[in-house]
């Protein structure tokens, strides 16, 4: 169904309101993805890509991925995808989260250290996924791509298969770390997010 704006607006008391889950949300995310990474046993695909991309300009995760999401962005204008406030937290927020979470990290963790944290990885990102989608203020810049694509007539896992798996192997050929953390990311995220979007909704 087209879009009537390219906006997401809503009342700004409304706004105000949704706006610390939205907030939290994000900034978990970027806690999560700090885990994957810093855990070093593989992470998950964009973030294989970010990694790599990272590697091989000499920047920091954080700052690939903020400016990733600033050019997935861009993609919302001829999909047609609304682009929201949350949106903009997320494509800013999440970078500046990781970053920040990975500076404040002890340097050589030890095997159990990096086993929990890529074991909680996936949670941390799950939840946080369920406060910011819940939140209604706009989509991550990867999840607008996927639906703005998946509009067009294709179904929306084929989607987003093809996209996570074209990153992946970006990221892998640029140097990216993959290992038992993407399985575990593969293969949790899903049912983790879909439980943790059912007990974080709130009730309109």
């Amino acid at each position: 169904m087209p879009r009537t704006s390219l906006l997401l607006l809503l009342p700004f008391d409304e706004t105000l309101r949704r706006l610390p889950r939205v907030v939290l949300g994000v900034w978990l995310f970027g806690v999560g993805i700090a885990a994957m990474v810093y855990a070093n046993l593989g992470g998950p695909p964009w973030d294989v890509f970010h990694q790599g991309v990272a590697a091989k300009l000499g920047l920091s995760i954080g700052t690939v991925i903020i400016a990733t999401g600033g050019v997935l962005v861009l993609a919302f204008i001829p999909l047609g995808e609304q682009l929201g406030l949350g949106t903009l937290l997320n494509v800013v927020l999440v970078g500046v989260s990781a970053d920040v979470t990975l500076a404040c990290l002890p340097a050589g963790p030890s095997m159990w250290t990096r086993a929990l944290l890529c074991a909680a990885g996936p949670v941390i990102v799950a939840a946080a996924s369920g406060l910011y989608l819940s939140g209604g203020l706009g989509p991550g810049p990867r999840d607008g791509l996927m639906t703005g694509i998946g509009r067009r007539g294709f179904t929306i896992w084929k989607v987003r298969t093809a996209i996570e798996v074209g990153a992946l192997v970006i990221g892998v050929l640029l140097g990216g770390t993959i290992g038992v953390g993407t399985a575990w990311f593969a293969l949790s995220i899903g049912p983790l997010v879909q439980f943790c979007l059912q007990r974080l909704t709130p009730n309109r």
